[in-house]
């Protein structure tokens, strides 16, 4: 007898790495191998007798991470009094969704909360960006360099502190643990705990109401695809050909490069270009446009320039990419800066220049499902496609990308795939790039409250004069307000300071409420903390904030 097993593994990147398992899981008897780095599995038949400690063990051997091994088989009956409510035959679920991320699973528990049945397809590993490839990891190993970084340079003279070499693999596994971890937790588990049915495979819709995975069809009333994006990569001359690492390759990397380039300027340049920066990388930034977060207000865009500058990263701005050579000492990235040749030779590449939505499996014209020329699926305000009963969210759309409102929508998605019609509302999202000290923003900035027909007034607070960051001895960083000059109401705020991720959600109900300035400098914040950074800005529209004692009102 013969039984089919998953094996889900970490640490392929290739196809390269797909043939290394399929050869080593051969070797101990394993047939109808099939390994996907994408997915982060092999699926392999073995008879019922077989050791599956062989199997993990010849993944190891390797060079790989095996997780765990699963049975391909249906998923086990739920907890919690729920039962799953499947289709069988002509009856159709009430909601197949597609990817197992952020908004898959809000969708889902949202959906079987109103009772509905719901099956989900997932043809990777389970979780999606977030967890697995994304926020999760990169923010543990952005806290590792952090701290890294300070024990080499704490600002207080009473403390020696240094930093020995960083045992770069023992971060990477306790990454790894972690994100199996809540993996676990936050998403295995749940889909026991609701009650829905999980299932495997490369999904594809054939019409309007069915979907294909491998050799099963499901039909369903309502579908959402919420199937997120991956890194998108630009088409410069020999790019592919020296290799380059991506946002989900970097965190996979054994080793820390003597030197990286990164293309690109966006959260996820800033955010690993520091962190290898202060592992002790050679980093580059290279962007095209003429200044460092070109959408962001220029006060906030110079302070967080100048932290890079002063921690040795380079910033080159005007770049037009002309070709990239490889070899075996590294790569050679031939290029315009401003208008004047230059070559920036580095050990490794990191691309950062956005991402592509995941829709090219989907046979998304097979239903007749509109997507725009990057192959993002198009919705309306209710997250509905031109389809009606097909709804996207998340990633896939190219909105924020954020795991937050991903969940957001998929809880609405969920509620209009049953019949309601909730329009989503995004006009005040927060956002938080995790550099060292952190960027947040929420709302307007000044120009682009100019353009929508505000009298605006603006305050800027250097962090000289916020009491937390003269404590901490470190006052890099800003604070700026964005205020409708006729009501007094708070259009944005934006912020660099170590924390701001904290102090922003202050600023987003501010912004959410149509709070007044008023309103900020007559509510009392917490003494010595970074929060109290956006009453003191409150305050400069009228004073000079260097003239008030601690705690002055």
């Amino acid at each position: 007898m013969k039984r089919r097993l998953r094996i889900q593994i970490d640490g392929m990147t290739c196809t390269d790495c797909e043939h290394h398992v399929t050869t080593a899981l051969e070797g101990v008897g394993a047939t109808d191998v099939h390994a996907s780095f994408r997915r982060g599995e092999a699926l392999v038949t073995v008879s019922d007798d077989a050791e599956t400690e062989a199997l993990l063990a010849a993944v190891a051997a390797s060079g790989y991470r095996p997780r765990a091994i699963h049975p391909v088989t249906d998923p086990p009956s739920p907890q919690h009094g729920r039962s799953p409510r499947r289709s069988k035959g002509p009856s159709p679920y009430d909601l197949a969704i597609v990817g197992s991320g952020g908004a898959a699973f809000a969708s889902a528990i949202r959906a079987r909360d109103a009772g509905a049945s719901v099956v989900m397809i997932e043809r990777g590993t389970i979780g999606g960006t977030c967890v697995n490839i994304g926020c999760v990891p990169s923010k543990t190993l952005l806290r590792a360099a952090e701290i890294h970084h300070l024990a080499q340079t704490n600002p207080f003279t009473g403390l020696n502190t240094a930093a020995g070499p960083a045992r770069w693999d023992a971060i990477i596994a306790q990454k790894d643990a972690l994100v199996s971890e809540l993996r676990q937790h936050k998403y295995e588990d749940l889909v026991t705990d609701y009650g829905w049915e999980l299932v495997h495979g490369e999904a594809a819709f054939a019409d309007a109401s069915t979907l294909h995975v491998g050799d099963r069809s499901i039909a369903a009333k309502a579908f959402l695809i919420a199937t997120g994006a991956r890194p998108a990569v630009p088409s410069i001359p020999g790019l592919a050909e020296a290799g380059y690492l991506t946002s989900t390759t970097a965190l996979e990397l054994r080793h820390v490069p003597e030197s990286i380039a990164v293309i690109g300027s966006g959260y996820i340049a800033l955010e690993l270009g520091q962190l290898f920066a202060h592992l002790g990388s050679k980093v580059t930034l290279m962007q095209r446009s003429p200044k460092l977060l070109k959408t962001f207000d220029p006060e906030i865009s110079e302070a967080v320039s100048g932290v890079l500058a002063d921690e040795g990263i380079e910033q080159l701005t005007e770049v037009q990419y002309l070709r990239v050579e490889g070899g075996p000492q590294g790569r050679r990235i031939h290029l315009t800066v401003a208008g004047r040749a230059r070559v920036v030779e580095a050990s490794a590449i990191l691309v950062a220049t956005g991402r592509q939505p995941n829709t090219e499996a989907l046979h998304l014209e097979a239903a007749g499902v509109r997507a725009d020329p990057r192959r993002a699926v198009l919705v309306d305000a209710e997250l509905r496609t031109n389809v009606p009963h097909i709804l996207g969210a998340g990633d896939v759309t190219l909105g924020p990308q954020f795991v937050y409102v991903a969940a957001y929508e998929g809880a609405i998605a969920a509620d209009n795939a049953l019949g309601a019609h909730r329009p989503v509302d995004l006009g005040v999202v927060p956002s938080v790039t995790f550099t060292s000290p952190a960027i947040a923003t929420v709302g307007l900035t000044e120009a682009q409250a100019k353009q929508a027909g505000y009298d605006v007034k603006t305050s800027v607070l250097p962090m000289s004069a916020v009491p937390r960051a003269l404590v901490n001895h470190d006052t890099r960083g800003v604070f700026k307000l964005v205020a409708d000059a006729a009501s007094n109401v708070v259009l944005g705020a934006h912020i660099v300071a170590d924390n701001a991720g904290d102090a922003i959600y202050a600023a987003t109900l501010a912004v959410k409420f149509h709070l007044t300035v008023t309103d900020l400098t007559e509510t009392m914040a917490p003494y010595l903390t970074m929060a109290e950074g956006l009453k003191l800005t409150a305050q400069t529209f009228g004073r000079d904030v260097n003239k008030l004692s601690c705690c002055a009102g």
